[in-house]
């Protein structure tokens, strides 16, 4: 038994399994690995010490082909064995607090340099082979093989430059300085994968990136910020129209109010004044609508306040000497609801209608309510909202050509939520005896406001579970409401 302890077969037989259990018990990375790699090469250390075999020396006397072979094998071992220490300890100890990212990268540098370091005491101290000539010859190969791989190694470097600094990730909306601008899709150790809003794939290459100056438009949020410019002609004070272009920022639904929009007065000459919008969207895919919008909003705010574009001829001003009932048919002329009256027929609206000012805060329409007059707004803003358990809840914003109380006119319904005037407004209200004697001259126009009023009712109530009161929606029966309401 004595002899079978002190065979050098069977000592390292019992120390390598005792290894390999211990690595099927505490598979994970981690403490306890650290501890069992250092027992395991404390004790491989003594028994090559123990049996005349010393890891950092180089063989004096040649001791045979199995033996030399034998000692070669556990000298390799050792010197694995001692990296793999490092390693751990390298791996558990060196952590930067909040770099994940840049703490795992260094980790990985010293790893390499350990192992790079192990393998040259190998072949120094087990292969006996002069170190300083194979450093020399590879240092030559690596300079051959840098420069042949020059344009890879600069895109793989300024990869790791850019993963560092976490100037961008996947998701993230960017512009280049060379007119490139897309969302990320992937990056990795050649280049950097975009795509544009046409839908085509991007690849720029990382060298190329890192010396580009890139604007993330993702961070610190996903909000972006947008402006537009608009020329006035110089026949209104400027007060005046900066007045005006805050109404059109309030109206719009599409911008956020945090933080709040702005105008700003550019220029000022004898032809024009300048104007700037500037607002934020919640995404950037949303600038293109949100643009439209205040575009539509502009010439309806500008319009209804008797205000002309830059482009229009000298002289020609929207607000002619016909005054308010200019106004008005702009107004009824802007409606789709009248889009297929004649002439006559919309002068007889316009002639009827009557001029209503409403202050600030004040209710147009109440919830439950039912209007007895069509109501087209002139100026100011309005919003249409409902109360819940969470709040106030915004279902529109109304801008000058919009119109109001058509449910309660054309239906007799009632309204599903509160409008309010968000600033002073003007109205101008059609009554429901003037609609319906237009509706007894053509009966025919009913169809008309009955599919006007089903795309209406539709999007309400997708918006509101309230809706009509469970009334039937579809153009058919809206028009057969119309008609008996009307007696018709």
């Amino acid at each position: 038994m004595p002899s079978v302890l002190t065979d050098i077969w069977v000592q390292f037989g019992v120390l390598f399994a005792a290894r390999a259990a211990a690595h099927i018990v505490f598979p994970a990375p981690g403490t306890r690995r650290l501890i069992i790699d250092c027992v395991f090469f404390a004790a491989l250390t003594s028994l090559l010490l123990w049996n005349n075999i010393p890891p950092y020396s180089i063989e004096g006397v040649d001791p045979g082909v199995t033996l030399r072979l034998v000692r070669g094998v556990l000298k390799t071992v050792w010197w694995l064995a001692g990296a793999m220490v490092l390693a751990n300890c390298a791996r558990v100890f060196l952590i930067l607090e909040h770099k994940p990212r840049e703490g795992r990268l260094l980790q990985d540098l010293v790893v390499a340099v350990i192992y790079v370091s192990a393998a040259l005491c190998i072949i120094a101290y087990v292969f006996s082979l002069p170190v300083g000539t194979i450093i020399a010859t590879s240092g030559v190969f690596a300079i051959v093989l840098g420069l042949a791989l020059q344009s890879t190694l600069n895109d793989v470097f300024s990869g790791i430059a850019l993963n560092l600094n976490r100037l961008l990730s996947v998701g993230d909306w960017v512009v280049l300085d060379h007119d490139v601008q897309g969302k990320v899709v992937e990056t990795n150790w050649r280049s950097t994968q975009f795509l544009n809003k046409t839908g085509d794939l991007v690849v720029v290459p990382n060298s190329m990136l890192a010396k580009s100056r890139i604007t993330n438009l993702s961070v610190p949020d996903m909000s972006h910020g947008a402006s537009l410019t608009v020329k006035m002609q110089a026949n209104s004070q400027p007060s005046t129209i900066e007045s005006t272009m805050q109404q059109v920022l309030l109206s719009s639904s599409e911008i956020l109010r945090t933080p709040s929009p702005s105008v700003s007065i550019l220029g000022l000459s004898r032809d024009c004044i300048e104007v700037e919008l500037s607002f934020r969207v919640p995404t950037l895919l949303s600038v293109t609508k949100a643009k439209n919008e205040i575009f539509d909003l502009v010439y309806r705010h500008t319009m209804a306040a008797g205000f002309a574009l830059a482009s229009d001829p000298p002289g020609e001003h929207p607000e002619s000497a016909d005054g308010p009932p200019n106004i008005v048919r702009r107004l009824v002329n802007m409606a789709p609801i009248f889009a297929n009256l004649s002439d006559d027929e919309r002068n007889a609206l316009v002639a009827a209608a009557e001029r209503l000012m409403m202050k600030q805060g004040a209710i147009i329409a109440k919830k439950g309510s039912t209007t007895t007059s069509l109501m087209i707004l002139a100026r100011g803003v309005a919003i249409v909202e409902d109360s819940s358990e969470e709040g106030r809840i915004e279902f529109a914003r109304l801008a000058p050509g919009d119109l109001l109380g058509e449910r309660g006119v054309l239906l007799g319904g009632k309204e599903v939520a509160d409008t309010k005037c968000l600033t002073d407004v003007i109205l101008y209200q059609i009554s429901k005896a003037k609609i319906a004697d237009l509706l007894r001259e053509r009966p025919a126009i009913a169809e008309d406001l009955a599919a006007l009023l089903s795309v209406r009712t539709k999007a309400e109530e997708a918006l509101h579970q309230a809706g009509l009161n469970h009334a039937s929606k579809t153009a058919p029966d809206l028009r057969m409401r119309i008609l008996r309401l009307f007696h018709l």
